[in-house]
């Protein structure tokens, strides 16, 4: 479910701190319900690209990637000219003392995002390419009726008038095609490691 803006901006988050000059775009409610404790077991499902061996993605959601990463590629969007630290700055470069060292967390492996810091309640991880300085944003936030559930936050910083341009032609086939899939995908493998994660819980 798609949330509004105050569901992000409201809370007390790091990435308040270091990533004020980024655009809010979108913010979800994840269904990933748990306890107050799991961020952790979210973060290594999304990193650990296992969404993949699942099947989970819908074939329009492969399509509009596979169309994404072929122009990426015909048209050099996605060189390490213009990754993190070489067109631009990784967010690492603003912590502060104190989340600079914390743990960094693990970097994404399916998708192309590096871990920028990792808390009790929150992970932020960011990705640049030639459109966009990008951060992905994962809260752990108490939910109605009890319990907590993850919520997804993504920032951007575009490139120019080019980049505000691609971000908003893909608007529409995030809304529709992705963000659907995405969580659909998300809350299965949840479902589906329920018993994985209160077997490590127990033990």
């Amino acid at each position: 479910m798609r949330l509004p803006s105050t569901a992000h901006t409201s809370r007390p988050w790091r990435i308040h701190e270091i990533a004020g000059d980024f655009q809010l775009e979108d913010v979800w409610a994840l269904p990933t319900p748990g306890g107050p404790d799991d961020l952790h077991y979210l973060v290594q499902q999304i990193t650990s690209g296992t969404n993949d061996k699942a099947g989970v993605p819908s074939p329009v959601y492969r399509a509009l990637f596979a169309i994404r990463w072929y122009l990426g590629r015909l048209l050099g969007w996605d060189k390490d000219r213009d990754g993190i630290d070489s067109r631009v700055r990784t967010l690492r470069d603003r912590l502060p003392a104190d989340l600079r060292e914390a743990p960094r967390g693990p970097d994404a492996v399916s998708v192309p995002f590096t871990s920028v810091y990792q808390l009790h309640d929150e992970w932020a991880a960011e990705a640049a390419n030639r459109t966009v300085h990008a951060v992905m944003h994962i809260g752990w936030v108490p939910a109605e009726g009890g319990g907590h559930r993850g919520q997804l936050a993504v920032m951007v910083k575009p490139n120019g008038l080019f980049g505000a341009v691609y971000m908003a032609c893909i608007k529409p086939f995030r809304y529709v095609g992705v963000y659907p899939a995405l969580l659909r995908a998300m809350g299965r493998e949840w479902q589906e490691t329920a018993a994985e994660r209160a077997a490590g819980q127990r033990g």
